[in-house]
């Protein structure tokens, strides 16, 4: 493991947590990636060690309050082992702490959710739809809700509904029928009408899940609109975003951490002692620690900062920067760590070629490269007016 940025005892207990997890799930990696299947067994052991919990605050019955830092470190930590299980739960996670961070939901749904969670059920949104793609680029969904008396009545198919096998409650992002309003519907997954659609066949991320939900005609309390999405409201910062970033970094973890063993082992008969005593490997070794170095320096910082701030709505272009650097760096140094291991990092048993392809999946998460950039120069042209 590379430098490590645990600061408190509660961290400490955090990452030893989350390392005997990532030990598990590493051994059961290979096999979810061959297969295509969703890891319910890892799923299972979040739910039995109360991970899946931990973004509950005190006042609502969790045990602690999670920082953005300890949610970042979490995170990181188990990608180490398992890329997919990561990011998955890692959408449940944040987004429930959002939740509560902003009070997105009146209180009475806050309290019930937290308690369904507290027992180990699952959320997440579904926003993303064929014909708009991602919503950060600002599409209106094409799924539909009606009223009709006292009753919604949603229809419409989403993609990259992340977990959704798994998953007890889905936030579905609707168009509202007779208006120009978008709205969050909770949807709880056994309702009549709801769903899945496998459509989730990538090369890379394999165990995310992320299959099509499709709504036909599904029937809501009125109170399911649990909230209308409007600009302002879209406009504020998620911080917990961050654990998009983090993922990546602990993919690109495991990478070096496998390429460093192999270097420190590895001696062919051509030169004498292990291949770390090669001039351009030890090199490469290099490289790789000053990329995740740099990359986690701005990843951690930003999450302190956030944990820092009151007003947090300066702190949009900081967060996308924050993955911006990381996928990239992350990216970049599973492809140092296949130049160190050579032709056998190529080898379907050999984990490297997995991180390769789950690392590249990094740039079509949100915020996208193109919006963080640009976003960035903005700021620049505008402290020149």
């Amino acid at each position: 493991m590379p430098i490590s940025f645990i600061k408190t005892e509660k961290q400490k207990h955090l990452y030893k947590m989350a390392s005997e997890l990532a030990e598990r799930f590493h051994e059961r990696a290979q096999e979810y990636d061959e297969t295509g299947e969703f890891p319910i067994l890892n799923i299972e052991e979040l739910k039995r060690t109360g991970y899946t919990s931990l973004s509950v605050p005190k006042e609502y019955g969790g045990k602690d309050s999670l920082s953005l830092y300890d949610f970042v470190l979490l995170q990181e930590t188990l990608a180490v082992g398992d890329g997919s299980t990561a990011l998955s739960i890692g959408w449940h996670l944040g987004a429930t702490m959002d939740l509560f961070e902003k009070k997105r939901w009146n209180e009475e749904k806050l309290s019930a959710y937290a308690n369904q969670v507290l027992q180990g059920a699952l959320y997440n949104r579904a926003a993303t739809e064929p014909q708009t793609g991602s919503p950060t680029r600002g599409g209106k969904p094409q799924t539909t809700a009606k009223k009709e008396g006292d009753k919604w009545i949603l229809s419409g198919r989403k993609s990259f509904t992340t977990m959704v096998p798994v998953l007890d409650y889905i936030g579905v992002i609707a168009s509202v029928e007779g208006t120009d309003q978008v709205g969050e519907f909770l949807v709880e997954r056994s309702k009549d009408g709801v769903t899945i659609e496998e459509t989730w066949n990538t090369i890379s991320m394999r165990g995310t899940g992320s299959h099509d939900l499709v709504l036909t005609n599904v029937e809501l309390e009125e109170n399911d609109l649990v909230e209308i999405l409007t600009p302002e409201l879209k406009a504020i910062p998620s911080g917990w975003m961050l654990h998009i970033p983090a993922c990546y970094l602990g993919i690109a973890i495991a990478a070096r951490n496998y390429a460093v063993k192999f270097a420190n082992e590895y001696s062919p008969n051509s030169i004498k002692g292990p291949i770390r005593t090669i001039p351009n490997v030890a090199r490469v070794v290099g490289e790789m620690e000053a990329e995740l170095l740099q990359a986690r320096h701005v990843l951690y910082s930003i999450a302190d900062k956030w944990d820092r701030t009151v007003d947090r709505s300066q702190l949009g272009p900081e967060l996308g920067l924050a993955k911006h650097i990381a996928t990239n760096s992350a990216l970049s140094v599973v492809d140092k760590a296949m130049r160190i291991v050579g032709a056998k990092s190529l080898h379907k048993s050999n984990p490297l070629q997995r991180y390769y392809r789950d690392v590249r999946a990094g740039l079509h998460n949100p915020p996208m490269d193109d919006m963080t950039i640009a976003k960035l120069a903005d700021l620049a042209f505008k402290e020149m007016e």
